[in-house]
Parts: C-alpha cells; structure tokens; sequence
C-alpha cells in the first residue's frame, strides 16, 4: 500500500507526519486468483446449462431435431476458427514473453479475426433456424439449445471487446506488468471458452445428429 505523507510541525518543534493519501495497489497473485474464482463460478453456469440440455435435449414437441437442423460440416468449420484462435492467442502470448509488442499485436488481430468469423457464422446457424421456424419457443430442445450455444456466444462477443479494449491499452501504455496480467487473464478465459466449445460440439451437435 502507497501512502503520500505530509510533514507538519508539532508543538514541541519535533516533525510530525500525517497521511494524507491513501492509495490501494492490487498485486498480481491476488487477481490471478480472483480469476480463477471467477472462472470457476463460470464452469458452474455451464455445467447448469449442459444439465439442463441434456435433460431437455430429446423434447421435441413434434418438432424437428437436431438431426434435421444441424449442418456438421458449418459447425466443423466454426469449431475450426475458434481452435485456430486459441492457437493465435498462443503465439501472442509468446510474443509477449519476448517482450515484442508489434508482433504481439498482430497476432491479436488475427485471434479477434477468428473470433468474429465464429461469431459470424453462429449468427448465421441461428439465423437460418429461425427461419426454417426452429425458434427457442419451438421446444425444450430448442429453448435449451439456445441457452446453452447462445452464452457461449455471448462470451466471446465480450472476449472480443476485452481483447479490443487492451489492444487499445498496450498501445498506449506498452507492455507493463498490469497490461501482461490482464493479457494472461484473458488468455486463461480464451481457453476456457475453447474447451467449452469441445463440449458444445460433442455433447449437442455430434450427439445430436448421430441420436
């Protein structure tokens, strides 16, 4: 903790000090940690939602399944951007560690790259549900699908604004340790959004169509 004192004259003639600032400082342990507890609680809501879609994932109210609606082939190519951003995240982070800033932020721009064309192309799939009449309140399976793919969206849409923002930030201020922190934060949540995914791919899409 930083402290700005000022200097007063007591009485007696001895110096005095009083505070007159007092200004917190978060260390890097402490909010690698919060993250952590935050990316746990996340994991809950996910395991939620995949519970419930499992629970709910063959009520299709006489209405079509996911063997009629899903093209692996569209969710093939998605699961590829977003494995190939991780990647790109990756080499951005080893730029990093070699303290090489351009490079760093090229490699960011190809990860946000990646990042929207996945988005692009879920915005698509679920454009073109609902346009054969698969909306959410079709069926429970369609309501828990939804749910489900639709927050992982939602992540990465704010992954994308949190990687634009500290761009923005380490072109400002350079590579401090408080922009390395939150590269790596972002980092961990990048990769944890990858590993859901798998789960999305395997558990509703595969297992969809092959049911």
């Amino acid at each position: 903790m930083a402290k700005a004192r000022a200097e007063v004259q007591a009485a007696n003639g001895v110096p005095a000090f009083y505070v007159t600032e007092d200004e917190h400082e978060h260390s890097g342990g402490s909010t690698m940690l919060g993250f952590w507890l935050y990316l746990m609680s996340d994991c809950l809501v996910f395991a939620v939602l995949f519970a419930t879609f499992g629970v709910l994932g063959r009520n299709y109210a006489a209405g079509p399944s996911g063997a009629d609606l899903f093209d692996l082939r569209l969710v093939a190519v998605n699961t590829t951007m977003l494995l190939l951003s991780s990647i790109t995240y990756g080499f951005a982070m080893l730029a990093m560690d070699k303290g090489r800033q351009a490079a760093m932020q090229a490699w960011l721009v190809v990860t946000g790259l990646f990042g929207l064309a996945f988005l692009a192309i879920e915005l698509y799939e679920f454009a073109h549900m609902i346009h054969e009449g698969a909306t959410p309140m079709r069926s429970a399976f369609l309501s828990s699908f939804f749910t489900l793919v639709g927050t992982h969206g939602l992540h990465v849409t704010f992954g994308l604004i949190w990687l634009t923002v500290l761009m923005v930030q380490v072109r400002r201020r350079g590579l401090i340790e408080a922009n390395r922190r939150r590269l790596m934060c972002l980092s961990m949540f990048w990769h944890f959004l990858d590993v859901v995914w798998i789960g999305v791919f395997t558990f509703v899409y595969l297992m969809g169509v092959l049911k």
